[in-house]
């Protein structure tokens, strides 16, 4: 049986809960999307703003993002396609292993920012007010903002279940109204009033909003996942020519745009209009890559299920690795610059993120942590 097919009931059998099957594919696509969200932060934190080689490599990778949010909401839709949701249930369920470890984290980056600033708050009074804006605002540190739109998920997915009848019946209409507002999003976010400042667009990176589009692209895919899981397998060289051209048009647009004038990091944001074609593309081929593998002999099986058991936390530490290695960054940039800094610091990143997490899984506090059981504690 591969790991697509939903196990059959005979008839003689006791009628059981309905439960998706696991779907192995998506395990590959997790580790493959956390290895790009650790890449691109490692090459922000290892070249310049103004490096325009380095943003022509980041543009792309800022697909990670749209990447995440339609896995989100597909594995939630799957699960609940055919059964009922109960909001309280779904809700008491789920905020708390995003919320719990959320704070935790906000407090701790929120406190390292404290120890290692050159410029202390005036007072522990507004020290813990700044605190409590970046709680709000999902700013405690530059990736934090993504558990806080994960929890606006988790809000609104019980109005999202009510639209399942209309993704089954119209799910290119429902596709088309949504990518029509997203590029109205992502043009109003690239290329703003000169009345609205950049403070107010940034806003917008933490809310649901400019991630709408992903969600339901994952939610139409989980909805008519048999036909859509058959068309990919079925149309590989497809998917692989709409990523080339993806690609191409996105760093067409990158160029133009730093050719006339426009600084290179603010070229390859993640919410350029010409992003889109390419994310689209990419979630898709990260899913064609995944299914294929997880069809064929599953090399790295055993290490792709240990990741996936860690990513969460990989994610939430990553960037704490990142700031403990800025000694090695100096050091490799001064002595060789751009790209060996990057190359030595990436698996570097990985090898002490991972031993931070194998610390943080075996304290007594691992859940709020991590969101997972202390590793003694489990079967």
């Amino acid at each position: 049986m591969t790991t697509t097919e939903i196990p059959r009931v005979r008839p003689d059998e006791p009628a059981a809960p309905a439960k998706s099957p696991h779907l192995r594919q998506l395990d590959l696509y997790r580790v493959i999307t956390f290895a790009l969200v650790i890449l691109i932060h490692v090459l922000g934190s290892t070249t310049y703003p103004q490096d325009v080689t380095a943003d022509a490599f980041q543009a792309p990778l800022h697909l990670t993002r749209e990447a995440f949010f339609a896995l989100t909401t597909f594995v939630l839709v799957f699960q609940y396609r055919d059964r009922p949701l109960q909001p309280g249930t779904f809700w008491r369920r789920r905020f708390p292993l995003v919320a719990v470890p959320y704070v935790v984290w906000s407090v701790i980056y929120w406190a390292y920012s404290l120890i290692t600033t050159d410029q202390p708050p005036v007072s522990a009074g507004a020290a813990l007010r700044a605190l409590g804006i970046e709680i709000v605002t999902g700013n405690a540190w530059y990736h934090m903002y993504f558990m806080l739109v994960t929890l606006q998920v988790y809000l609104v997915f019980p109005l999202l279940v009510k639209l399942i009848g209309l993704i089954r019946r119209r799910p290119w209409l429902v596709l088309g109204v949504s990518g029509a507002v997203q590029v109205a999003i992502t043009l109003f976010m690239s290329y703003p009033p000169a009345s609205v400042g950049y403070v107010t667009i940034s806003h917008f990176f933490a809310t649901l909003l400019p991630y709408q589009f992903y969600s339901l692209l994952g939610a139409t895919a989980a909805v008519h996942f048999e036909t859509m899981h058959g068309w990919l397998r079925a149309h590989g060289k497809w998917v692989v020519g709409a990523m080339a051209a993806g690609l191409v048009l996105t760093e067409t647009g990158y160029f133009v745009s730093v050719h006339h004038g426009e600084w290179p990091e603010l070229a390859s944001d993640a919410f350029r209009p010409y992003l889109i074609p390419w994310c689209i593309a990419a979630i898709a081929g990260i899913y064609l890559a995944g299914a294929r593998w997880a069809e064929g002999r599953q090399r790295g099986g055993r290490f792709v299920s240990w990741a996936v058991d860690r990513s969460f936390a990989v994610f939430l530490t990553h960037p704490i690795a990142i700031a403990l290695l800025d000694p090695l960054i100096e050091f490799i940039g001064d002595r060789y610059g751009a790209p060996w800094t990057t190359l030595v610091v990436y698996p570097a990143t990985i090898a002490l993120t991972f031993a931070i997490v194998a610390l943080l899984r075996r304290l007594p506090w691992s859940k709020a942590l991590t969101g997972r059981a202390p590793v003694r504690a489990l079967a």
